[in-house]
């Protein structure tokens, strides 16, 4: 991965943009692309640019989504403690004692989440999952009146993860918040600038709230109608310890991954072949995956209109919807491949051959 590519995620991920409060991310999307082509928006928050190529047809969409897991203020205490919900999927276990930043109009206000010595604890304590709602974060104000008035957190901010952006001893691996989906968006935005000679339309996509039900997807793909849509993400990796060695299907180091199916979709058989046989020809390292749970942006995109083929490529990453993701930037720069060689390829014939 080259130092364009770091920069960018860096620049990415340690943009606040939980679900309905992308603004900072849609900032970096406008600004990396306003010379590339128009920038339109819809009305939840999702943005797109599109780039024509020399026949204009088939649209091809590109999709990223700009949010992250994040939470939100519920209240605050008369001692001056933040009460707060989550916004996407979390698992308890992950937060005590983590670090966060409240989103206020007055700037980021950071805290921690508050986490009770084991000594002061029960014995029958020790070994349960606290509920989210008997959390707190501890912003040090030393009452409600400060915490409201002064540092300006009231209901309704936005709570992002503190994660930095970290190159790790292996040099191959970064470690920051909101892999989940920041690599996605870094994507679209790379493969728009370096896109060469196409035969098609191209519509890059940063849609909105994809953490609370894939919302901003399907409003893009009713306005933008496109003919084929590719889904880029950053997948769960399962590579770690407790995993079945035969059963990993994304791998640190193993390459882009191409999703063959989950819940939400089915993705067009011949799509996928196409796809594969691309990254064979190409010697692309690349990985399949065919998912129990989970979905993506697909799951809304592939159902509007008439039908839109539609598939999900990714770049995975250790510890999703978590305070930290790391990711291996091989596979980043394999999924940056493959596109850079599927787009020129997906002309009028190929999308009849598929369909």
């Amino acid at each position: 991965m080259d130092k364009q590519s770091t920069e960018l995620l860096e620049e990415l991920t340690q943009a606040a943009g939980i679900p309905g409060h992308e603004t900072e991310v849609q900032a970096i999307f406008q600004s990396r692309l306003a010379d590339i082509g128009p920038i339109d928006r819809d009305r939840l928050g999702s943005i797109f640019c599109t780039k024509r190529g020399d026949v204009n047809e088939p649209r091809v969409l590109l999709d990223s989504h700009l949010d992250e897991v994040g939470f939100i203020v519920q209240r605050v205490t008369e001692s001056g403690y933040v009460k707060f919900l989550p916004v996407g999927g979390w698992w308890a276990h992950t937060l005590l004692a983590q670090r966060v930043n409240i989103v206020t109009k007055h700037g980021k206000i950071p805290g921690v989440i508050g986490s009770i010595p084991p000594h002061l604890l029960g014995a029958g304590s020790r070994e349960k999952v606290m509920e989210i709602q008997n959390l707190f974060i501890d912003i040090g104000a030393e009452n409600d009146y400060q915490a409201s008035d002064e540092y300006g957190v009231v209901p309704g901010c936005p709570i992002v993860p503190h994660g930095p952006f970290m190159p790790m001893q292996n040099t191959k691996l970064f470690s920051a918040k909101a892999f989940d989906n920041r690599l996605g968006v870094a994507l679209v935005i790379q493969t728009l600038q370096k896109l060469g000679n196409h035969p098609n339309t191209v519509i890059g996509a940063g849609s909105a709230q994809e953490e609370v039900g894939l919302r901003g997807a399907r409003t893009v793909a009713q306005i933008v109608q496109p003919d084929v849509a590719i889904v880029l993400e950053g997948p769960p990796a399962d590579d770690t310890p407790g995993t079945d060695s035969d059963a990993v299907q994304g791998k640190l180091g193993g390459g882009v991954q191409i999703r063959l199916y989950d819940p939400t979709m089915i993705p067009n058989p011949r799509l996928c072949e196409f796809v594969i046989e691309t990254a064979k020809s190409h010697r692309i390292p690349h990985q399949l995956a065919v998912r129990q749970s989970g979905g993506t942006d697909a799951g809304s995109i592939h159902q509007v209109g008439r039908g839109i083929p539609s598939i999900v490529l990714g770049v995975p990453a250790r510890y999703v919807h978590s305070h930290v993701s790391i990711i291996n930037s091989d596979d980043y720069s394999a999924a940056l491949d493959l596109l850079l060689h599927l787009i020129p390829k997906l002309d009028g014939n190929t999308l009849d051959s598929l369909i």
